[in-house]
């Protein structure tokens, strides 16, 4: 799926009367296939720009088109159809605490899926060797039928990317057959790595990218982990309070460009920021503090 900016402009619902726009003037394109890293201090507006492309949040100005088409302009049916075809992975994923990992990640189907077969999906999970590979790719297939509240902030941070290569996945012979059409082609990426150690991380972001290119989806991903953006990724994007600060192939980010960007957020750059991020993994985290609970939404 292609994206296309002009002159982008956006604010968050519950922003203050009179807040500045969480973005503003944000012009540029991504092609089809294309795997693209947003960094920026806490506050550029990373988190509502991926909002932006999932359709969740509506511009306030400027224009949005996915495909070349604007998705503001169709139907309530046909958006609901668009969406479908887009997946956003919060920083935090919305994840059920009493329900099992298998179910959770073979979610991912949900908007591909009739309302019974949905339904029928959360008491008797259809394709689980699907959900298990899944989990495999992030070394949590071991929690295929733990339960969500079970789990270490980190592991349920995994649970949330497994569900976005289910998502990508066209239906087939060997999954459901209430399952129709075409895979995720927009994969949007929020945060993936910021309850993971260096080693999950450095998996994680490897299975993202190269299942990315295997289904042939789009790939935005912000990440606060500069270090990582620029090791796996070819493109980045660097935003700063709500504006385009730079659009650069990856040789072409020099530390002059990065020092600018995280100025007086020097912490954030070497990586030593823990403002926003969920507890660490830290050896899959022992303790395993209970989840708040969360509202589940469906993409």
């Amino acid at each position: 799926m292609n994206i296309e900016l002009q002159s982008l402009a956006a604010q968050h619902p519950a922003a203050r009367t009179g807040a500045a726009p969480a973005l503003q003037g944000i012009s540029f394109s991504i092609a089809a296939g294309e795997q693209v890293a947003i960094i920026g201090p806490s506050g550029a507006g990373k988190t509502s720009l991926l909002q932006v492309l999932a359709c969740a949040l509506p511009p306030t100005g400027g224009v949005l088109h996915l495909n070349r088409q604007s998705p503001w302009q169709f139907s309530r049916p046909a958006l609901q159809r668009l969406r479908g075809r887009l997946f956003l992975a919060p920083q935090v994923p919305p994840l059920p605490p009493r329900q099992r990992v298998v179910t959770s990640v073979l979610a991912g189907r949900l908007p591909r899926m009739g309302l019974w077969a949905a339904l029928r999906s959360l008491f008797y999970p259809a394709d689980i060797p699907s959900a298990h590979d899944a989990l495999d790719a992030f070394d949590l297939s071991d929690k295929l039928f733990e339960r969500v509240d079970r789990l270490s902030g980190g592991e349920r941070q995994r649970v949330g990317l497994a569900r976005a290569l289910i998502a990508m996945q066209a239906a087939s012979s060997s999954s459901s057959s209430s399952v129709r059409g075409p895979g995720a082609s927009l994969l949007l990426v929020d945060e993936p790595l910021s309850a993971l150690d260096p080693i999950r991380a450095r998996r994680a972001i490897d299975a993202l990218t190269q299942a990315a290119s295997a289904h042939q989806a789009t790939l935005v991903a912000t990440l606060h982990q500069v270090d990582t953006a620029l090791a796996s990724f070819p493109r980045i994007i660097g935003l700063r309070d709500g504006r385009l600060a730079f659009d650069l192939p990856t040789a072409e980010v020099t530390p002059e460009r990065l020092a600018a960007l995280y100025e007086q957020h020097e912490d954030e750059l070497r990586g030593g920021s823990s403002g926003n991020r969920p507890a660490s993994d830290d050896a899959d985290n022992a303790a395993q503090a209970k989840p708040a609970p969360v509202v589940m939404h469906c993409r």
